[in-house]
């Protein structure tokens, strides 16, 4: 829940430019606020970078205050949208079943949706990550089409504290991950603490294929260097 539209607009005037550099092939995802979607898309409009929205219902349409459906985000060119966030999970009783829906319903409007699963510091410390990264999988992804889905373990307890996961260890839950699908080509992302210090390391693992960055993209020139990781 940061940036306003003339904020928005502001930081790609400040982003934008340093992706001249950017080599080819990589896929760069702004998730903004609803708020920000309009003012991005245009903003967006040509370039390579994709549009992603932060939530979305499973219904099309309904008495549901406060909701946002598929159809409403991809009239305006979203492409992607973030779907079981930890926060979502833990500040607005997300559930399982419900993140299930939410995967199905952006599927069905074209849209490729990012699954969230990861572990809260208590979890963890119970020697508990494997089994619920295994049961939220299995969930999460009944009759979901693992051909257009992209997953993100983000290890709840490294999420803006600045204690990020050891590299290897986020490596290994993503082979875990990796394990559990029926697809090996579904994209798998690290979440948690990525800092422009840390994403080199974090990229040279070998199951990680990308990042979801939260705290350092709200800066033009940090995320700029996440972006363009060596």
């Amino acid at each position: 829940m940061y940036k306003t539209q003339a904020e928005a607009a502001e930081f790609m005037r400040g982003f934008m430019p340093e992706l001249e550099k950017t080599p080819k092939g990589r896929e760069v995802v702004l998730c903004v606020p609803f708020t920000a979607l309009n003012t991005m898309s245009r903003s967006l409009h040509g370039s390579f970078v994709r549009l992603g929205a932060q939530n979305i219902h499973w219904e099309d349409a309904g008495a549901y205050t406060g909701e946002i459906s598929g159809s409403m985000l991809t009239e305006i060119g979203v492409r992607y949208v973030i779907v079981g966030h930890s926060e979502r999970r833990q500040y607005f009783c997300e559930t399982d079943e419900t993140v299930n829906r939410r995967l199905k319903a952006a599927q069905r409007h074209g849209l490729i949706p990012i699954l969230c699963v990861g572990e809260t510091k208590q979890q963890r410390d119970a020697g508990e990550t494997e089994a619920l990264i295994v049961s939220q999988l299995e969930k999460d992804l009944v009759k979901v089409d693992q051909q257009q889905l992209v997953i993100a373990y983000e290890p709840i307890w490294a999420i803006g504290t600045g204690e990020t996961c050891e590299t290897l260890e986020a490596n290994r839950v993503i082979g875990l991950i990796r394990s559990q699908l029926t697809s090996p080509d579904v994209p798998i992302q690290y979440g948690g603490s990525v800092k422009p210090d840390n994403i080199d390391e974090i990229m040279a693992q070998p199951e990680i294929d990308g990042v979801l960055v939260g705290g350092a993209s709200l800066q033009p020139q940090s995320f700029a260097r996440i972006v363009n990781y060596q």
